[in-house]
C-alpha cells in the first residue's frame, strides 16, 4: 500500500511540474498565421541566476522565411525588460508549414525579484507582417540559499 502511495505522490509531482500555461492572444478576433498551441518553462519556477527555457510549440499555415521576434517582460504591470531577436535564432529557418518549438534560453541576473511576471511576444515576418501576438504569466522563484557544490 505505501508503495502505491509513493507512486501516486510522484504522479502528482509530475503532473504539477508539467502543467499548462495559459496564453491570451493580444487581439481575440485576429486570425494569427501563428497559433500557440503549448508554452513549457523549465524550471518552472523560474529560478534567479539559473538557466530558464521557454519552449513555445507553434503551428503555422504557412512557410516563414525570416523576421524577429519581440519580447516584452512586465513585473506586477510595469515594463521591465524587452528584447528583439532574429526569429532564426530562436529557431531554424525557413520554418516550413506545420508545427515547430520556438525555444529561448536565458539567465535572470541573481537581483531579479521573485513574483508573477507577464511575458509578451510578438512575431513578425521579414515584411514586419505581425504572424503572432500573445502573453502568459509565469513566476520567478527565490533563488537557493544553499551552495550547489
Amino acid at each position: 500500500m505505501d508503495r502505491q502511495l509513493m507512486l501516486f505522490a510522484c504522479f502528482l509531482l509530475l503532473l504539477s511540474s508539467t502543467q499548462a500555461i495559459g496564453v491570451k492572444y493580444c487581439d481575440k478576433k485576429k486570425n494569427y498565421a501563428v497559433t500557440i498551441q503549448q508554452v513549457k518553462i523549465i524550471p518552472d519556477p523560474v529560478v534567479t541566476g539559473k538557466p530558464a527555457t521557454f519552449n513555445i510549440s507553434a503551428v503555422t499555415g504557412q512557410a516563414v522565411y525570416g523576421g524577429k521576434v519581440v519580447i516584452n517582460v512586465a513585473y506586477f504591470g510595469v515594463p521591465v525588460h524587452q528584447e528583439t531577436r532574429d526569429v532564426c535564432e530562436e529557431v531554424s529557418c525557413p520554418i516550413a508549414a506545420g508545427d515547430f518549438v520556438l525555444s529561448h534560453t536565458q539567465t535572470l541576473p541573481g537581483f531579479t525579484p521573485p513574483g508573477s511576471y507577464t511575458l509578451k511576444m510578438t512575431m513578425e515576418d521579414k515584411n514586419n507582417e505581425e504572424l503572432t501576438c500573445f502573453s502568459f504569466n509565469f513566476k520567478i522563484g527565490f533563488h537557493s540559499l544553499v551552495s550547489d557544490s
